[in-house]
């Protein structure tokens, strides 16, 4: 066990860039449809901070969904994502996205939960699944949170990725004092 969170603390220092699902990862899965054709999506703030603290000390974060809502445009300008993109062929964002980055595979991290996520999963630097994705997500993954998706999962990704690159105390120091 030891060596394998060793495996993959060592690709945790070479993230340039997160990037993120949301329904599953960012939410618990759940989405509530109103009687006027509105959707509400549950986000958990202590992820949005984690990618604060990331925006913080140069790592920018991109969402990569299938599903196109103004509530995702939101929550991503509250954390000031430096992206939001949609389709349903993942694959062809991601590449699109490393290549405007500037980043090789192996500097992305992508956090998924379901079918979708796998062909970027499986080309991603640390490819992460949260513990309510489904089985063949977290069979190809590098990493499976403890949190679940919506509930903690991508800060604590966030905090691994900043202690692995020992910027944890820069990147939270005016809270530390």
């Amino acid at each position: 066990m030891n060596e394998m969170m060793d495996a993959v603390k060592e690709k945790a220092k070479k993230i340039k860039l997160l990037a993120l699902d949301v329904d599953g990862v960012l939410t618990d899965g759940r989405i509530i449809y109103g009687n006027y054709g509105d959707e509400l999506k549950f986000f958990n703030v202590h992820d949005g901070f984690g990618i604060v603290l990331l925006n913080r000390i140069g790592i920018p974060t991109v969402i990569i969904t299938a599903k196109k809502t103004n509530i995702v445009k939101r929550r991503a300008r509250d954390f000031r994502a430096s992206g939001v993109y949609y389709d349903h062929n993942k694959l062809k964002i991601f590449n699109r996205v490393i290549k405007k980055f500037k980043l090789n595979e192996e500097e992305v991290c992508f956090i998924g939960d379901d079918l979708l996520d796998m062909p970027i999963l499986k080309r991603a630097g640390l490819a992460v699944a949260v513990p309510n994705a489904v089985e063949e997500i977290r069979a190809c993954s590098h990493y499976v949170t403890k949190n679940k998706g919506g509930k903690g999962a991508v800060r604590e990704v966030c905090d691994m990725i900043l202690k692995a690159q020992k910027k944890w105390e820069v990147a939270a120091l005016q809270y530390l004092r």
